[in-house]
């Protein structure tokens, strides 16, 4: 049993680091995306995120600015490996029916509930695989 509660405290503690670090980014975001009236104006944005390094290999950073065109977006900044921002005029919006997918995702690649579900299955893997193996040596 006590491989269990292991993955299951490593569990929160992986948890509650994710929360904080999204917190952190998004209060970053807050203070890098600075607008007045005339940069609001007639435009809309949105900040696109990957939960991993995905937009440091410049294909798919091309690959997913192509694939926001569609819909009218355009590249205005990329703030790092895992978050590019776009902005697009909000005439663009009546065109959204024409697009395949959808004009206002803001996540490419696993959500972090895929990811959870991943680290929270490969910790109970784990943990059976220790409690398994204390019960052979028990034996």
């Amino acid at each position: 049993m006590s491989g269990a509660i292991i993955a299951a405290s490593t569990g929160a503690v992986a948890a509650r680091a994710a929360a904080a670090a999204r917190k952190k980014m998004l209060e970053e975001e807050e203070n890098m995306t600075g607008y007045n009236k005339d940069d609001l104006d007639g435009w809309e944005f949105k900040i696109v995120r990957a939960n991993s390094q995905k937009f440091k290999d410049p294909e798919v950073t091309r690959q997913v600015c192509d694939e926001e065109a569609q819909a009218g977006w355009e590249l205005l900044e990329k703030f790092d490996n895992q978050r590019l921002r776009f902005k697009r005029r909000i005439e663009k919006r009546r065109n959204d029916q024409f697009v395949t997918g959808d004009p206002y995702r803001t996540l490419v690649g696993a959500s972090e509930g895929q990811i959870a579900m991943i680290v929270i299955g490969s910790m109970a893997v784990i943990g059976l695989l220790v409690f398994l193996a204390f019960m052979l040596v028990r034996q």
